[in-house]
């Protein structure tokens, strides 16, 4: 059989395409397969991401209830020492208005 040299050129055309087509399927193959990895790496990075926010809105979250806290401490100790002081002044004022009544009512029996 007597190959045309057209014929040859196509063929050797033919052939050239077929290895063009199957390099550039291995170059989408690793391109794919590169972006596969960056998206999985990223999926990774965002998992981190979000465990690392969670730990730290943890954190100023008892942060803040600890602040509350020692600020709910404080303000019932400053309330309880204001009622004893009152508490005492009024002890001091009923005993004085007692004293004076109880004066008076032996005033009253020595008459």
């Amino acid at each position: 059989m007597i190959i045309s040299s057209s014929q040859e050129q196509y063929i050797s055309s033919l052939k050239k395409i077929k290895e063009v087509e199957e390099k550039v399927q291995k170059e989408i193959e690793n391109h794919k397969k590169e972006v596969y990895e960056k998206i999985i790496q990223l999926d990774a990075d965002l998992e981190k991401a979000i465990a690392s926010a969670n730990a730290e809105g943890e954190k100023l979250v008892e942060s803040s209830i600890e602040q509350s806290r020692k600020k709910a401490i404080a303000e019932t100790e400053k309330i309880i020492e204001d009622a004893k002081t009152k508490a005492e002044n009024i002890s001091s004022q009923v005993t004085a208005h007692n004293a004076k009544e109880i004066i008076d009512i032996l005033l009253k029996g020595v008459e």
